[in-house]
């Protein structure tokens, strides 16, 4: 497979064509950004990190029988995935109150949510991805109600995966965010997981292992990511 032109460059990734018209190479960078784009930093290791992060837990959400654009790494930093036509919606469950769930509602971080809260949000940077229903989802057309439904359902069919694997190494899946598009008709989870679309905690301490180090100047991000990428029996390059 040739890799071609640059088709996309995002916060932290960017995604290429190549020759073959159903598969990209998505291409993971050292830069880390917060609050829409307006703080951006670059993290030595990041992308690597990631990039690998990303293929592990792909790889155990595949063989639970989750369907995922994830095809192979090709690099440290690169990854061939399925060429998804994307939907613009982000589907977000929440374990534990945290972020802005605790700024909308009031409520205590750290709150156990029984159960877990599934909520939608718009893909649009310009509009600071508003949270958004099911009935918007249909009525302007971002997703058809069969493949939304398949969308919702795929993601609590994660949440039962990823809390188990998560909590045998020690730690909390407080909240994270999935993105879906369609391959051959079929909704397939795309984009990535790693720990800049998802909040972990060390489940005694409540450590803020994920990108929330970031956001609120605590350090040590890359730092954060090797810990819970080695709790989970990952082997990162040196």
């Amino acid at each position: 497979m040739e890799k071609r032109a640059e088709l996309y460059a995002g916060k932290a990734k960017t995604v290429y064509l190549t020759d073959d018209p159903d598969f990209l190479i998505l291409h993971f960078r050292d830069d880390t950004s917060a609050f829409d784009g307006q703080r951006i930093e670059q993290l030595a290791r990041k992308g690597l990190v990631n990039n690998h992060f990303n293929a592990f837990i792909m790889g155990k959400l595949r063989d639970a029988g989750i369907p995922v654009h994830f095809e192979k790494l090709l690099s440290n930093n690169e990854a061939q995935v399925k060429k998804l036509d994307m939907i613009p919606v982000e589907c977000v469950v929440r374990n534990i109150a945290a972020g802005s769930l605790c700024r909308r509602l009031g409520v205590t971080e750290g709150i156990e949510l029984n159960p877990p809260t599934f909520e939608l949000f718009l893909k649009n940077d310009a509009l600071h991805d508003p949270m958004i229903n099911e009935s918007h989802v249909e009525t302007f057309g971002w997703a058809k109600a069969e493949h939304m439904a398949q969308m919702k359902a795929l993601t609590y069919k994660v949440n039962d995966v990823l809390k188990k694997l998560f909590l045998d190494g020690g730690m909390l899946l407080v909240d994270y965010k999935l993105e879906f598009g369609l391959f051959k008709d079929q909704v397939v989870l795309g984009d990535e997981f790693s720990p800049d679309g998802c909040r972990l905690w060390d489940a005694e301490t409540r450590k803020k292992l994920d990108k929330d180090r970031f956001r609120q100047g605590l350090g040590g991000v890359v730092e954060a990511y090797e810990e819970v990428a080695t709790r989970l029996g990952m082997q990162l390059p040196a």
